[in-house]
């Protein structure tokens, strides 16, 4: 961490690690602006400082990371709809997002080449999601359909799935 301790009366600086101090030759102005949002003041006495607190990732009971709100039009925010249809709350959604970002990245079109499973939800293989709807291959909302569908039939919830995954490394 660099500090630079200026006097706030005069337009002298600490010179780090001596008794040295150093005179601004003009008019000088210091202006620091900062977000307050991260920081807690600190103090002591006549000393005050900030300390970057940074933002706590809050994690569901079953570990997945907090996921957040979705960007409109995209396959998180379909499925953010499609899980709260369900029933499921937030908590199901962050692992649902873990768990396929782990799978395919949310991919529409990921395929893995050694097992052939394809999709946003791996499906294995690719062509079980057409039980879903014929653009199986290329319609996220379809893909996602039959993922949850295949979820809530094996392993109840997102989270149950999430946690067999962190178990075996798959779903």
């Amino acid at each position: 961490m660099l500090v630079s301790v200026v006097a706030p009366t005069t337009r002298e600086t600490a010179v780090a690690d001596s008794n040295e101090t150093r005179t601004a030759s003009a008019d000088v102005t210091q202006s620091l602006t900062v977000d307050a949002s991260p920081f807690q003041q600190l103090g002591r006495d006549s000393y005050k400082a900030l300390a970057y607190v940074p933002p706590v990732v809050a994690a569901t009971s079953a570990g997945a990371p907090a996921a957040g709100v979705p960007d409109p039009g995209t396959a998180q925010a379909i499925a953010l709809e499609m899980v709260t249809a369900r029933g499921w709350g937030q908590g199901e959604f962050d692992c649902l997002v873990a768990l396929w970002k782990k799978e395919s990245g949310w991919n529409t079109f990921a395929h893995n080449k050694s097992s052939g499973a394809y999709g946003i939800p791996q499906s294995l293989p690719g062509s079980k999601m057409a039980s879903a709807g014929a653009d199986w291959a290329t319609n996220p909302a379809t893909q996602i359909t039959w993922g949850l569908g295949y979820i809530q039939g094996r392993y109840s919830t997102p989270c149950g799935a999430w946690g067999a995954s962190q178990t075996k490394g798959w779903y």
